[in-house]
């Protein structure tokens, strides 16, 4: 009896699709704990934003305060910044999952170091540690969801990951906002959440997927050249469309203050409320079914509308209604950038381009703040500012609008 013919030895990669089922309980469980890590990233970027005038008034006495406090809320998004691309690189080529659970506990740890730092330079510090962690995270719970699923499943996940993490906002600018009532330290507590967090990824997300050698091979991987071209435009959009969103998060509690509202539960309400319509936005976009670039120009011009509501506004009423039209569009503009860029990308890809694009959004949530401010300089008010930054979006929104129709125009002579 002849022996079987020897099988191909089969190697553990992190880097392969595992299959997944797209119903049931496991399916939903999944789901969830995705879109819970997707919201860690919010948490760090809102909570304490209605608890930065408390801060400013503890730090007064320190030099630069009044640059500093702000930097407490956006340096994450300067570490995210900086890290996403390479984040993408390790996901790449080490796994998705395991890089995941990792970050998921040192969120906790660096998110929690302000309860225990007096300088405000070591608070700084501690925050950007958390961009590091939020890098990682980020840029796995993007990316397995690209890898998980596909079509109009992936567009509707995409979509249902930027209305989470709107709503998520919601809360926990309701919620940072009642805890810095108690004093502007308490809401650190809340990143302790990400412990809980840790074990349920490790237990739903599918573990890496089983090749052949042969199928691992280096000759049976395709070798083609990163879509670097392809990118660049959305990721420039991105960085823009990121200033657009991030500006009532950041700069809300200011505004408030500048009307004369100080306490930070009303803000905290406020600015949630506000920023809830943006989870109507991303409600609309994955019910639209619709190609993600025509709509731009539109999305861009809602934007547009709402800066300069706000920055007219002469009380609270009209503020809250400019902040609304304004989330609105945001709403639907970040899932229609992400869906954009991961159509641009193969398996293979998809971390290092998650990451790019992950990079590009948090360096426009980065220098968000410090626009407005310039602005605030040149204008004499953050309301005007805000008008400023409405009118770039508008010219934006012509420019695109005006680029799709030469594009159309062009393909139809071509056709013709």
């Amino acid at each position: 009896m002849p022996a079987p013919a020897p099988q191909p030895p089969t190697v553990t990669d992190e880097s392969a699709p595992p299959p997944v089922s797209v119903s049931g309980p496991a399916h939903l469980l999944r789901v969830t704990a995705l879109m819970t890590g997707s919201c860690l990233p919010v948490l760090g970027a809102v909570l304490i934003a209605p608890v930065l005038p408390k801060m400013q008034d503890h730090f007064a006495s320190t030099p630069g305060a009044r640059t500093l406090v702000p930097l407490a809320l956006t340096v994450p998004a300067l570490s995210l910044a900086l890290l996403a691309p390479f984040a993408g690189v390790v996901v790449d080529r080490l796994g998705r999952r395991r890089l995941l659970l990792v970050a998921t506990v040192l969120y906790a740890l660096f998110g929690t170091a302000p309860l225990w730092i007096d300088s405000l330079g070591g608070i700084i510090a501690s925050r950007a540690l958390v961009g590091v962690a939020e890098a990682a995270i980020m840029t796995c719970c993007t990316t397995l969801i690209g890898d998980y699923y596909s079509g109009q499943r992936r567009v509707r996940y995409l979509a249902l990951q930027t209305m989470c993490a709107s709503a998520s906002a919601t809360v926990f600018f309701a919620l940072g906002g009642a805890a810095g009532a108690a004093g502007w330290r308490i809401p650190f507590w809340v990143y302790t959440v990400s412990l809980l967090l840790a074990p349920v990824l490790a237990c739903t997300l599918p573990g890496p997927a089983v090749r052949t050698a042969a199928e691992t091979a280096p000759a049976a991987r395709s070798q083609r050249p990163f879509p670097w071209r392809q990118l660049a435009g959305v990721c420039t959009l991105t960085f823009f469309g990121a200033m657009v969103f991030y500006t009532v998060l950041a700069e809300m509690s200011y505004l408030l203050d500048d009307l004369g509202v100080e306490n930070t539960g009303a803000v905290g309400l406020a600015t949630a409320g506000a920023s809830a319509a943006t989870v109507a936005g991303a409600i609309a976009f994955a019910r639209l079914k619709r190609s993600p670039g025509p709509m731009l120009p539109a999305v861009l011009a809602l934007c547009a509308v709402g800066f300069g509501v706000m920055s007219l506004a002469p009380g609270v009423p009209l503020l809250v209604v400019g902040a609304v039209i304004n989330c609105l569009g945001t709403g639907m503009l970040l899932p229609a950038l992400l869906t954009s860029a991961l159509s641009r990308l193969d398996y293979e890809d998809r971390g290092r381009g998650t990451g790019l694009w992950t990079s590009a959004y948090f360096a426009g949530c980065f220098v968000c703040p410090l626009v407005l401010l310039a602005g605030e300089s040149a204008v004499g008010t953050l309301a005007h500012a805000v008008g400023l930054l409405g009118l770039a979006a508008a010219a934006l929104a012509l420019g695109l609008l005006l680029a799709g129709r030469r594009a159309s125009e062009a393909r139809r002579t071509s056709i013709g």
